[in-house]
């Protein structure tokens, strides 16, 4: 527990960061940056998940290979998710790291299905009322994972999303909607209406971890489910309505202002 008069001082410290971080001098280096490209929801999310999903590693590889995975769809994602074209893709296609071809099309074959029924992520998340859950985005992880197995014999596939919803972090989805859902109009794009910014939780990566520890934010070792659990329900003492935007604090700590668009890892 954070005495008051260090919560209090630690909380104008966290605000200085977060504004000093989320700036639109970040989109240019990260891969925020993809699914900024599109005006239609759809496009929009796709080009978010699928963004997020190989988001790991060096910055500039993740920000080459998104590029070159919408220039497979022809930049156009709705259209070649919603007419089977990934079907085409070779399966030993690589497309980052260890993510190929037919990982992707095991992701796209169940956003197939649902583009097909609800029109988009964000109509699915609110039919399925995840906003209502304790914990939304493992909820919505939970779903779509059911509706890729269905689309894939029965089959799950850990390289598309988490399967081991009880211990994963869930830090690639939780960045994702943390560009779908925050409406300030800087970095994220704030295009959800089913899941409100108050229940978003915090994207966290062994940087951001060590960086809250490093604060006194939280306790637990362990970069899990957990801890993620933990160190939101405190940054949401701080904010109520965003906890999320502490997220750019927690990255940025110790980054300086020439550095800002040239950080390199994720």
């Amino acid at each position: 527990m954070i005495p008051d008069s260090q919560f209090a001082e630690l909380k104008r410290y966290l605000d200085r960061e977060a504004t000093r971080i989320n700036d639109v001098r970040f989109i240019a280096n990260d891969p925020v940056q993809f699914p900024r490209r599109f005006e239609r929801l759809p496009d929009i999310e796709i080009a978010a998940l699928l963004s997020a999903t190989i988001a790991w590693g060096n910055r500039t590889m993740i920000c080459n290979n998104c590029n070159k995975m919408l220039q497979l769809m022809d930049n156009a994602p709705l259209e070649f998710v919603t007419d089977g074209a990934f079907e085409l893709l070779p399966d030993q296609l690589n497309i980052h790291r260890t993510f190929f071809g037919r990982n992707l099309k095991h992701m796209l074959r169940g956003l197939r299905t649902i583009y097909h029924k609800y029109g988009s992520l964000d109509a699915f998340a609110a039919a399925h009322h995840v906003a209502d859950d304790e914990t939304p985005s493992w909820r919505l992880v939970e779903l779509v994972n059911g509706v890729l197995a269905d689309a894939n014999n029965g089959m799950g596939d850990s390289r598309c999303l988490p399967l081991n919803l009880r211990t994963t972090a869930l830090k690639r989805v939780n960045m994702a909607l943390r560009w779908l859902v925050r409406d300030d109009g800087i970095v994220d794009m704030g295009v959800w209406r089913s899941i409100p910014k108050s229940r978003l939780f915090i994207p966290l990566d062994v940087h951001v971890g060590d960086t809250a520890r490093a604060l006194g934010l939280i306790d637990r070792r362990a970069n899990d489910r957990r801890t993620v659990v933990e160190l939101t329900n405190v940054l949401r003492q701080m904010r109520p309505d965003d906890p999320v935007i502490y997220d750019y604090a927690l990255f940025g700590v110790g980054i300086g202002e020439k550095c800002l668009a040239d950080t390199d890892s994720i």
